[in-house]
């Protein structure tokens, strides 16, 4: 899976002369994409480079083994994974107006020593840390785009977008806690009444969904949280245990006005409620010039439609669930009714300090969460407001 954090940066160049360069602020973990230009004709002919810098704060690649008595293979298990920026470039005709997304090449892209760059789809490339290693990520990277094949005239606009995502390791895991009282879990289809017993996915074939033993079910068959009736998973429903990455972060606000206004006016007036306001909600303004006003805030009234186009005009597409409960939990067994963090320990968010800047954060310090409209604290944070440098899993509330 492709798919969260993003900033911009904008140039327009007419024939292959870069004329000027506009980079847009540090969004959630301060990731960004300045000094953009263009580096001449590629090879082969109808080839641009496109070269830019791309950094983001907290970034990371480690590799460690998890003890067998707390992970469903039994036995130590050697775990790998990392962070990375994934980065796509959209342009149009200055004559136009509508922005398209532009073809990568495969691999012919340049990077410095210690930077991998994965585009082998064309959509977009993965840029991460080609060896362990953890703090600040800045790097200057040059991707090649195929513009000749994508019709780009001689005139365009180009818009360079980036989020930031986490590399989710293959391997076996289970789905369900265990849990006596969670609505709407997975379980095995053994499971009669009382606690649910949690289910291994153990490998990407086909999965039954039906209520005997050793087959995928759920504690509701039907209903807004119910698995739905018998059936199968083919072999092609993504089940979570190959490997893929996933947004690392919630869309931002400041994500989702740069998405507005890269759409068509008739389109971004589909995806824009003016309407949206209160709790928090900083976006405003029309096309093609919404902005937020509190950019690194995670994004709330989107409805599933809203996210479902934003992944896939990044060349993106929704995590399943059973992928959801993989990146939440990975290889290790399931604590009964744990939260995404791995635990049951759960601190609340009851107001907030540097309210509405790049460093706005959680009061309580030891919050790991906001939810329930709270008594001060009645709409989202800055996406990842939860993390620092060197905090744990339960106090970044993390997966």
């Amino acid at each position: 899976m492709r798919a969260e954090m993003k900033t911009t940066g904008w140039m327009r160049i007419f024939g292959s002369l870069f004329l000027a360069v506009w980079a847009g602020a540090a969004l959630g973990n301060n990731i960004r994409v300045t000094a953009l230009s263009l580096e001449g004709a590629g090879t082969p002919a109808g080839t641009v480079d496109v070269q830019f810098t791309v950094s983001w704060s907290n970034s990371w690649r480690a590799a460690w083994t998890e003890v067998g008595a707390y992970n469903v293979s039994g036995a130590n298990l050697d775990v790998e994974n990392w962070d990375a920026a994934w980065v796509f470039i959209k342009w149009r005709d200055t004559s136009a107006g509508a922005w398209s997304h532009a073809t990568l090449d495969p691999s012919a892209h340049t990077a410095p020593d210690g930077v991998t760059i994965s585009a082998s789809d064309g959509v977009g490339a993965f840029i991460y840390r080609s060896a362990a290693g953890s703090g600040s990520f800045d790097k200057t990277v040059k991707l090649r785009w195929n513009r000749q094949a994508d019709g780009a005239g001689s005139e365009i606009d180009v818009s360079v977008q980036a989020i930031e995502m986490v590399y989710v390791a293959q391997g076996a895991f289970k789905v369900g806690s265990g849990s006596t009282s969670e609505s709407g879990s997975f379980t095995d289809g053994s499971w009669v009444s009382g606690a649910t017993i949690p289910f291994m996915i153990a490998g990407e074939g086909a999965l039954l969904i039906t209520n005997s033993a050793g087959n995928l079910w759920g504690t509701a068959p039907s209903g807004n949280n119910g698995i739905g009736g018998t059936g199968t998973l083919s072999n092609a429903f993504p089940k979570g245990y190959s490997a893929f990455y996933c947004m690392k972060y919630p869309i931002t606000q400041g994500q989702y006005a740069d998405f507005l206004n890269l759409l068509t006016p008739a389109q971004a007036g589909t995806r824009y409620s003016a309407a949206s306001t209160g709790s928090r909600y900083t976006i405003s303004g029309s096309h093609p010039g919404f902005t937020a006003s509190v950019p690194d805030r995670a994004c709330n009234f989107l409805n599933w439609e809203d996210g479902a186009t934003y992944a896939a005009w990044a060349g993106l597409r929704p995590m399943t669930e059973l992928e959801y409960e993989k990146a939440c939990r990975g290889p290790l067994n399931p604590v009964t009714n744990e939260y995404a963090w791995g635990s049951v320990d759960l601190f609340q968010t009851t107001n907030y300090i540097n309210d509405g800047t790049a460093a706005e954060a959680a009061l309580p310090a030891t919050a790991n969460c906001t939810y329930n409209n709270s008594a001060s604290a009645k709409g989202p944070i800055r996406a990842g407001a939860f993390a620092t440098a060197n905090s744990g899993r339960v106090a970044a509330g993390a997966s």
